[in-house]
Parts: structure tokens; sequence; C-alpha cells
């Protein structure tokens, strides 16, 4: 496939909450940061160029948050793609970082509310498109993280809200007390340990983001059943991956993130890969 021929918007679209339309395979800005998803990468103009290429691509639906780097994430993107034209910016709070890889829910609503300005601050807009609650925090109740969310979706600083790692049973409380327009769980070819998760939401038309999309494992090796079909399909491992999340839902956003533009040009590419009713079957049959 040319370089030319590389378009996101092969993967369809989708409008989130009825109302913000995105390109399906979107972004996912995490590995933009450096090791341990922790302080600024290692080349800051590769970061840059990964974001503005896929854009390039179009990809319009970009997915971060406070906590990659920490703080990171969001002041690259606002440094590459300010002022966002045409281009989704999702983010997520409540997440505190103690160092590389470590992670610890905060859902005190003063602190959710504090996440909201900060990012509001560093990505230079008035209202954050979608905004998703990172983790609930399960020594605080959830309507008082949903509760302050759906305040400041009323004073108009969060168009959207989402949820991130949540179980069937948390989606249907927190839809009783504010309007949940996505979920972000996770989600891949080998990986289907949210598969009720994802018939709710494509039945309710709630968006769903599988973060780690590309995993493949022990799948792709050589010789191994992926590589079999990737072969066959004129397609990586990693394209096959994207391209059976892409017809999994309709309501289905992959966001493959990377901090290399080669990497990020191949996921793309997995838009236009079109799986025969075979190959999908069969890779339907992999999960461990």
């Amino acid at each position: 496939m040319t370089q030319a021929n590389i378009q996101a918007q092969a993967s369809g679209q989708f409008t989130l909450g009825g109302q913000i339309p995105v390109t399906r395979l979107g972004f996912g800005a995490m590995r933009i940061t450096g090791p341990g998803i922790w302080g600024a990468p290692r080349d800051e103009s590769e970061a840059i160029a990964v974001l503005r290429r896929a854009v390039e691509l179009g990809v319009d639906f970009i997915d971060t948050a406070d906590s990659y780097g920490p703080f990171v994430s969001e002041d690259l993107i606002r440094k590459a793609l300010h002022p966002y034209d045409g281009v989704t910016i999702a983010t997520k709070g409540g997440l505190v970082r103690t160092g590389p890889d470590e992670w610890h829910p905060v859902g005190r609503p003063e602190y959710l509310r504090q996440c909201v300005e900060m990012s509001l601050r560093r990505l230079g807009i008035d209202t954050i498109p979608l905004y998703q609650l990172h983790r609930i925090d399960p020594q605080v109740p959830l309507a008082d993280q949903i509760g302050v969310l759906d305040d400041m979706r009323n004073e108009g600083k969060i168009a959207l809200i989402g949820l991130s790692e949540v179980s069937v049973d948390e989606i249907v409380q927190a839809r009783l007390l504010a309007p949940i327009a996505s979920v972000q769980n996770l989600y891949n070819v080998v990986n289907r340990q949210s598969e009720d998760v994802l018939e709710y939401a494509t039945k309710e038309g709630l968006g769903f983001i599988p973060w780690f999309p590309v995993a493949t494992g022990q799948l792709a090796r050589p010789g191994g059943p992926l590589a079999r079909i990737a072969s066959a399909a004129g397609a990586t491992p990693a394209q096959l991956a994207l391209a059976w999340l892409l017809r999994r839902s309709p309501v289905m956003l992959p966001i493959p993130g990377t901090g290399s533009v080669a990497h990020l040009e191949e996921n793309v590419a997995a838009a236009a890969v079109d799986l025969t009713d075979e190959q999908y079957e069969e890779m339907s049959g992999l999960a461990a």
C-alpha cells in the first residue's frame, strides 16, 4: 500500500454521544512520553512529528490523559496540534502518578475538578470534547465522582463524559447519574475479558475505546496463526488485529499508540484492510 493510499477515513465514522463525529481509527497518545509513561520522550521532535502525521493521515480522534507523563502528553498535543482544527481531543483524569509505571486512583470531587481545569489549561481549550474518568476510586462514592464531572459538563467545561476500565454494572450505575458517551477498557484479539462490556456498549450505542488494541502475543510468532493469516491477507499482524477490531463492532474506536512515524503509518493503513469472512471468523476464535 503506497503512502498516498493510507487514510484513516477508510475505518468509517462514529458519532460520540450523538454529538461529535469522529473517524473510528484514532490515536492513543500514551507512548509519546518517556519510559514507564514517565517524563519527556527521548525525542520530542519525533513525538510531535507522529502527532502531526496522524492528522495528515486523517486521524481526527486523539486520546490522552493528564497522567501520561504526567502532563507531558497533553503538553505535546497542544504544541503539535493547537488549535485542533477538526480534531477531537479526549483526555482522562483521576489517576495520580508517583513514578514510572505507578498509577493510583484519586476520585475526590475537588481533585477531579482540578484535573479538568488543568487539562483545559494545558490543552488550551474552553471545553474538553470527551473527558473520561480514568479509574473509579473505590474509596469515594461513585455518585460524587460522576456528579462533579456532570457539574462541569453543565458548566460547559466538558462536552461528553466517558468511563475507563469499568464493568457493565458500573456503567449502568453511572448512567443513572449522568449521560455517558463512551467506555475505554482493555480489549484486543487475544484478550476478550471485556466482551460483556463491548456487547452492552454496542447495544446502547456507547463508543467503545479498546486500549492495548494491537496486542497479538504468541499468535504473531513466525508460523503462528496470525502470522499465517497476515501473510495471506498481505498485511502485518498488527494491521490484522486492528482490522478485526474495526469489524467486531460499529461502536469500536481503536486508538493504537506509538512514538514512531513508521509504526503510525502501519497502524493507520489497517483502516483499509478488508478481512474475508473466513479470516474474521478464524481470528475471532483465537482468544486465549
